[in-house]
């Protein structure tokens, strides 16, 4: 099957895997854009198990207080390097799991990761931490999580 252009772009957009990944994807699918998506998904988690044993290096800790001001969380993210920390990626999964943490009110680690995404209830905590491992190609881990209430 004929992969078209327009649909490796946008596979690339939705997904931010490499070129190379989303044609693959889109072969292996049939064309089917949610298909491709779930062998994405499954390849970024794949990627993410292989670098369990890696040591990380750098780190941030991520803050994120509930618009009522009465409750909020840290959360401490680390990276094997400081460059994955510095990126749009690992910014974000701060955010949100700092976030997650203030919504779920859960302030252990195991815990918060076993977690339903509250963005998107498919997927658990611990399976976005690994998404974006993957699309890092370094290992993630969250080291920390605290809440703070009035």
């Amino acid at each position: 099957m004929k992969i078209k252009i327009e649909d490796i772009k946008k596979l690339r957009e939705e997904t931010d895997a490499g070129i190379t990944d989303c044609r693959e994807a889109l072969e292996e699918s049939g064309g089917k854009m949610s298909e491709a998506i779930k062998i994405l998904r499954k390849k970024g988690l794949e990627r993410a198990e292989k670098k369990v044993e890696r040591e990380v290096k750098a780190g941030r800790v991520f803050e994120y207080v509930h618009h009522n001001g009465a409750m909020g969380s840290l959360v401490s993210v680390a990276a094997e390097t400081s460059f994955a920390v510095g990126t749009t990626e690992f910014q974000k999964l701060g955010h949100e799991l700092a976030l997650q943490a203030v919504a779920s009110g859960i302030a252990v680690v195991e815990n918060l990761l076993k977690e339903e995404y509250v963005r998107d209830p498919s997927k658990t905590v611990g399976e976005l931490v690994k998404e974006v491992s993957g699309k890092l190609g370094e290992k993630v881990q969250v080291l920390d999580v605290k809440i703070v209430k009035v």
